[in-house]
């Protein structure tokens, strides 16, 4: 498995040398000694112990043991082989900083796919196969952005923390869950992944299920269906009326019923009264939803207009 990292790791540096421009000298020198470093492939024998004699008053750096990845009796975990040069490349000449190693972060020389590489060389499974076509991988952003390892536990890997985390870049979706109809993400009783993969799907949005109805269905059953009356909007996509991430409409609906309902739906064949005064039946309490109840789906007899 590190074998798969070193060699994928080297042929990005390879690729990035071949097109760094002369204002990235720098950067280039870095990336050239970490390349002659992973061809040496010069381990130290004392592992983790030998960094640690450097790194122990680092702050941060030793509660790398509290977590999963510091675990050593984990066989596929990076203590139970290479230790911390299992991320961070073979140390070689490292001691006194005379050898730069891989750092990951904002500050790190690598590019976002060259520190992703690193962690995909474990972190290669069903649940990431889409990730090279995603949304992150096409904004550059990397692991590290999101997780973190030097902690007993990742805060991403909670709601609350999750949900904190996504919502620094999508910042209109955290003032979308604010609005008076929304999901409970505000109060952390939802999750962004409950809906979203964020290491990417085939489906749009990197929704979970291949259709958007589909993941709407894994808390609204009632409204899957079968219907004998089906409504052609509802069964078509739940956001040609809601928006799932918040409105201040009643319903997250995007906009007010009757004036939603008359998107599709022309007043010149209905028997009701014009909209206008309060005491329109459509504009009066729910509108069209005052006699039109069963919208999303009637089972019947008489519920051809969604009304029983």
């Amino acid at each position: 498995m590190m074998m798969k990292t070193v060699t994928a790791f080297g042929a990005m540096i390879l690729v990035a040398l071949g097109t760094a421009g002369a204002a990235q000298a720098q950067q280039q020198d870095v990336l050239l000694q970490l390349q002659q470093k992973f061809e040496q492939g010069k381990y130290s024998k004392k592992g983790a112990d030998g960094c640690m004699m450097c790194h122990r008053k680092t702050e941060g750096v030793d509660a790398i043991f509290d977590g999963v990845h510091g675990d050593p009796n984990t066989v596929a975990g990076p203590m139970a082989g290479l230790q911390c040069e299992a991320c961070h490349g073979p140390q070689g000449k490292h001691r006194g900083k005379n050898e730069p190693m891989l750092t990951f972060g904002k500050d790190s020389p690598l590019t976002a796919d060259m520190q992703n590489s690193v962690c995909l060389g474990c972190h290669d499974d069903s649940q990431r196969m889409d990730w090279h076509g995603s949304a992150h991988v096409s904004e550059e952003v990397a692991c590290t952005d999101c997780h973190q390892l030097h902690i007993a536990k990742d805060p991403v890997l909670s709601r609350s923390g999750q949900n904190d985390t996504c919502q620094q870049c999508h910042t209109k979706v955290k003032a979308d869950s604010h609005k008076r109809s929304a999901h409970p993400i505000k109060w952390d009783e939802m999750s962004c992944s409950d809906c979203h993969n964020p290491h990417g799907s085939m489906a749009e949005s990197a929704l979970n299920e291949p259709m958007l109805n589909d993941t709407c269905y894994q808390c609204h059953a009632d409204k899957r269906g079968p219907f004998l009356w089906e409504h052609a909007p509802v069964m078509e996509n739940c956001a040609n009326c809601h928006d799932a991430h918040g409105s201040v409409n009643e319903g997250m609906l995007k906009t007010r019923v009757p004036m939603l309902c008359k998107q599709c739906h022309a007043e010149s064949n209905h028997p009701s009264t014009v909209p206008g005064g309060n005491g329109s039946i459509q504009t009066a309490g729910q509108g069209c939803l005052n006699c039109h109840s069963q919208i999303h789906g009637s089972n019947h007899p008489s519920g051809q207009a969604f009304q029983f």
